[in-house]
């Protein structure tokens, strides 16, 4: 499938995934777009799994999110922009819907609420699955945020043939290549895999992993979710 991703989404309008109450889960996704449903695609996931209350809202600028050191570089600012925005406007929890984690603790730093990263917490989900964890991601390294949890249970990582960016597993061909790729991991000896990559949510590829490859996957946004469950407290 072919998606175009428009270019910006202003930040006075608040994208909300649903009627949510005054003190909902604030979902702050890296990926710049004009269209409502998709910047509020991983909110969606998380009410649906958890029944938690969100809000989403995207940075501005980025119509290709985080892929690279510069790309990153240029995302923290905002990040801690839209943070402090999200909790004045009554936030109870914040989510950094990338993997990489940016800006997590300068952005704990600004805001007086939980912030969780869904690199880290990705991490500690898959620890609590397996003991040799193939980390599959848009980067030919796995995140440093994600290799500083799994430690020595780190096992491998790996980038889809052809995908640089997250816009890059919306092609037609990138569902294919994410599929060869957590083949190789498994193959290698990982018993766990890692989606380092919250566009790996979007195009909603874990379960058939799962049923293909016979191992667990972690999803960082439901990862996130899962930890904004017990922060959010009810």
């Amino acid at each position: 499938m072919s998606v175009s991703v428009p270019s910006s989404v202003p930040l006075s309008a608040p994208v909300s995934s649903s009627d949510a109450p005054a003190r909902p889960i604030g979902v702050i996704r890296v990926l710049t777009s004009e269209d409502p449903a998709a910047v509020a695609t991983h909110g969606k996931a998380l009410e649906e799994r958890y029944g938690l209350p969100t809000v989403s809202r995207c940075i501005p600028g980025q119509p290709h999110g985080i892929h690279d050191d510069d790309s990153e570089a240029r995302a923290e600012p905002k990040i801690v922009d839209l943070a402090r925005e999200l909790a004045d406007a009554g936030a109870r929890t914040l989510i950094i819907s990338c993997a990489a984690d940016p800006a997590l603790q300068k952005t704990r730093q600004a805001v007086g609420i939980p912030v969780i990263g869904a690199g880290s917490a990705a991490a500690a989900v898959a620890l609590g699955l397996g003991s040799r964890i193939g980390v599959l991601g848009i980067r030919d390294e796995a995140p440093p945020a994600v290799r500083a949890v799994l430690g020595d249970h780190f096992a491998a990582s790996a980038r889809p043939d052809g995908v640089h960016r997250t816009t890059d597993l919306l092609a037609p061909e990138g569902p294919a290549a994410v599929m060869e790729a957590a083949a190789g991991l498994v193959a290698s000896g990982a018993d766990t895999l890692l989606l380092a990559c919250t566009g790996l949510n979007t195009i909603g590829i874990r379960p058939l992993l799962e049923e293909r490859l016979g191992v667990p996957v972690v999803d960082p946004v439901l990862a996130a979710g899962l930890l904004a469950s017990y922060a959010y407290g009810g």
